[in-house]
Formats: structure tokens, C-alpha cells, sequence
């Protein structure tokens, strides 16, 4: 069963996703951040919404989101902390091809322990609940997330004739094939945003290696869907992922199923 705290953040992802399609059918200005990735109304908007509800619930835990990073608001969130994208995918979200994903995740001793990843062009939720396991949902753009629809969702074991990968449908590259080379693959599935930690949480792929940039928001909220799952998220060497760097950002890494 899902905790109170959990069922709170879905909410508001479900809030902030409601914002995002308010744009996405219309015309938006795009602009470019001093690290030259887009960013969007939709993005803005979505990120105030979701701050104004975190601090309305929990304001004793600091919150660390993309956009007032990218204006220069940095904390040192100590060892209890949100981390918020408010659309992960910005690249998909003006594409239109509905990989972008709001996330959400709660951060504790460095670990994701709680997360919500919400893809609102695409009707799907994904939660992550700790040691209360992991749940899928479908999810009405108009109406708040029924929870009673959710159902448990398990990483499985690699099968024994080859595993599924998951690469990113914007940066896949040369390192990726090489790192996946050392695996028997017997088939890719190109996807954007945190959906990639789902397909994995969900059983749908076994492996979904990164060695691009990526910071904490970024991938915060799937790591804890996949934890939730069963899965691991690691450093190539095999070390843990951790979160509450003085930069945000990430070291490359590999999230899979069980072994």
C-alpha cells in the first residue's frame, strides 16, 4: 500500500502535468539556458506549481529544481531533500512526440527513497514507495490519479536469451554501444526522459546504461521507481549512485533489473 506521502506527490505531479498540457497543443517560445538546453513556459510553470505544493506540505525540506538552479538559487540541502524536474524531456515536449515526464523524487541520506514519474502526454504514472515496492497507473489528464487502478510493478531478471536495452532517444552514442557490446542484447527500445528507469522498473527492458551528462533531477524519481522495483541504479564500477553533490551532477551509470 501506498503511503500518504506518496499518494501527496502524485498529486502534484499530476497538478504540474496538467499545466504542461495546457501548452502543448499551442504555440510556446523556446530559449536557450547559459548550458544551452531548452527550456520552455511549460517547464516554468509546472516548476512553480510544484514548488508552491511541496512547501505547502513539507516546508522544513528544502527543495532543489532544475529551473531556480539554472537561475543561480543553490543550497546545500543537507540530508533530507526534494529534487524536481518539472519536465524532463524538454527536448521531447517540443518535439510533440510525448516522452517528457514530470519527476519527483525525496531524497534521504543520499538515497531516492520515494518518487513519482508521470509521463501526462502519454496517460501514464509510475510511483516509487520504498520498501512499500513500486506501481504503474493510468492516469486521466482531467481527473486526479485513482489509486485503487495501481498496480505492483517488478524489474525482472535478465532472461537467459538475451536481455532488452533502453537508450535514450536523444543521446545514445558511441560509449553506450561499446559498454552494451560486453551483453548478450537481443533487442533496443529508444525512449526519452525517465521513462527509460520505468521500462526497466516494469520488466519491459533489462538494462539502460548512461554515459552522457545527466544531473540529480534528471534521474532522481526513476531510480526510485526502479529501487522501489527491485532494481539497482549504479556507477559503472559497481559503487551506488548518490545524491546531494555540491554541482547536482551525476557520474555515468547503469540502472538494471535483478541479478
Amino acid at each position: 500500500m501506498l503511503s500518504s506521502q506518496a499518494h501527496i506527490l502524485a498529486d502534484i505531479a499530476w497538478e504540474a502535468g496538467t499545466v504542461i498540457l495546457g501548452h502543448y497543443g499551442g504555440t510556446f517560445e523556446t530559449r536557450r539556458k547559459h548550458d544551452s538546453s531548452p527550456v520552455t513556459v511549460a517547464d516554468e510553470e509546472a516548476e512553480i506549481l510544484i514548488l508552491s505544493r511541496l512547501r505547502a506540505h513539507w516546508p522544513e525540506i528544502p527543495v532543489i529544481a532544475e529551473e531556480e538552479v539554472a537561475r543561480g538559487h543553490r543550497i546545500m540541502a543537507g540530508s533530507h531533500f526534494f529534487l524536481v524536474d518539472p519536465l524532463d524531456g524538454t527536448k521531447e515536449f517540443i518535439n510533440r512526440n510525448g516522452e517528457f515526464t514530470v519527476n519527483i523524487a525525496e531524497i534521504s541520506n543520499q538515497e531516492p527513497v520515494r518518487g513519482v514519474v508521470y509521463a501526462p502526454a502519454q496517460g501514464q504514472m509510475w510511483i516509487g514507495d520504498g520498501t512499500n515496492g513500486a506501481v504503474s497507473l493510468r492516469v486521466n489528464p482531467e481527473l486526479k490519479p485513482d489509486f485503487s487502478s495501481a498496480r505492483p510493478i517488478r524489474a525482472r531478471r535478465a532472461p537467459s536469451d538475451g536481455m532488452i536495452a533502453v537508450a535514450s532517444r536523444s543521446h545514445r552514442d558511441s560509449k553506450t554501444e561499446e559498454y552494451l557490446a560486453h551483453y548478450r542484447i537481443k533487442d533496443f527500445i529508444a525512449a526519452g526522459s525517465s521513462l527509460k528507469f520505468c521500462l526497466v522498473a516494469a520488466g519491459t527492458a533489462d538494462i539502460y546504461p548512461r554515459h552522457g551528462r545527466t544531473m540529480e533531477w534528471d534521474t532522481a524519481a526513476g531510480h526510485a521507481v526502479l529501487a522501489a522495483a527491485g532494481g539497482t541504479v549504479t556507477l559503472l564500477d559497481g559503487g551506488p549512485l548518490l545524491y546531494g553533490k555540491p554541482n547536482y551532477e551525476n557520474p555515468y551509470f547503469v540502472a538494471r533489473g535483478p541479478r
